[in-house]
């Protein structure tokens, strides 16, 4: 059981899957928000019948399962409706990744949450610290622009409908700065891991 749990969080783009992997390697269950998130609103699931009952049988693809693209469309511009899906959503993703992380084995666990500075630090009462990977801007416009295929204004407005670098680094408690050298992430992670350990048998 794994009572010490790290958030981490970071902008697109910034690297978060790659610093979780590195986790990984080293033994550590990282608990990923997007996988909880799918999971929640998975065919059958109580997530699931709850949009139904809201929102109607139009939400759903030809198998039964949500389509995420009408879903998309029916809460966009909308925020009674984005907040009525949030209000469904968001509560059993945050519970399933408790229960998940405090099931780990090993003295701690990492709650992987892309959207961490937009809810709120307070949203995850159960998070002991928070990781933020930080991205120099440039950088991760250029990431985001050749990862997706996509030009720098739109690549901007995504990343200015995020949380700003600031709101991140406000919520902070340890910062790893990923500019694209593997070799020094890596490093960067083992430590981490050493400082986790020691605080989680404290």
């Amino acid at each position: 059981m794994s009572e010490y749990v790290v958030g981490l969080t970071g902008g697109i783009a910034s690297g978060k899957s790659t610093v979780g992997r590195e986790f990984e390697r080293l033994g550590v269950v990282v608990v990923d928000a997007d996988l909880a998130a799918r999971e929640a609103v998975a065919p059958g699931s109580p997530g699931l019948a709850a949009l139904i009952e809201r929102f109607g049988v139009e939400v759903l693809d030809a198998t039964g399962a949500l389509d995420r693209a009408a879903m998309r469309r029916r809460v966009f511009g909308d925020p009674e409706a984005r907040r009525a899906l949030e209000a469904i959503v968001h509560p059993r993703v945050r519970e399933a990744m408790r229960q998940a992380c405090r099931a780990a084995p090993g003295p701690y666990a990492v709650a992987m949450i892309p959207l961490l500075a937009e809810a709120g630090r307070e949203a995850y009462p159960w998070l002991q610290r928070v990781l933020v990977i930080d991205v120099p801007t440039d950088v991760q416009r250029a990431r985001l622009m050749l990862r997706d295929g996509i030009d720098a204004g739109l690549a901007q407005r995504m990343l200015d409908a995020q949380a700003s670098r600031a709101q991140r680094l406000a919520i902070a408690d340890d910062v790893l700065v990923n500019d694209g050298n593997p070799l020094a992430l890596a490093g960067h992670v083992a430590a981490l891991d050493r400082r986790y350990r020691s605080l989680a048998t404290v």
